[in-house]
């Protein structure tokens, strides 16, 4: 299997709550080789006030991230206005990959902007050890290696 660049969202100013899940997620993730680019999104002290950098940097980094990543892969159980942007700009702008992680116990449904998309992966998952298979299983679409082609 070949290692992708991976960008990870999560919300932000949405709230906190999940940074030990997204932790586990990007560490699980990186124990497969895969290189990922998360910031903010896995930083234990960053508040829903969001970082020091003003937002006119943290925009031009993420964006920069985004088109240099080979898929993007964002937890959407916490609604953030900000990873629905980076989604979509992953794909319509970039063409990248997505696969959403969605836990529906956490909200009452996931929004139809992303459970509606057909090509958005979206995994549903209520435990991480329920998800990491599943996770493992997608990215394998993701990073073979074609046919006659040396792995990177």
């Amino acid at each position: 299997m070949r290692r992708k660049t991976i960008y990870f969202a999560g919300a932000i100013s949405g709230g906190r709550t999940d940074v030990a899940l997204y932790r586990q997620i990007i560490e699980a993730l990186e124990s497969e080789g895969h290189h990922v680019l998360a910031g903010a999104v896995a930083a234990e002290h960053v508040t829903s006030s969001g970082e020091v950098l003003d937002s006119f940097a943290i925009f031009d980094r993420d964006l920069g991230w985004i088109a240099s990543a080979d898929l993007l892969i964002a937890e959407v159980s916490m609604p953030s206005t900000g990873v629905g942007y980076e989604i979509a700009t992953a794909r319509y702008r970039y063409g990248i990959p997505v696969i959403c992680l969605y836990r529906p116990a956490h909200t009452a449904r996931c929004t139809a902007m992303v459970s509606g998309d057909r090509g958005i992966e979206l995994i549903e998952y209520s435990e991480l050890a329920d998800l990491l298979p599943r996770l493992h299983a997608a990215l394998a679409k993701y990073t073979a290696t074609p046919p006659g082609l040396p792995p990177r």
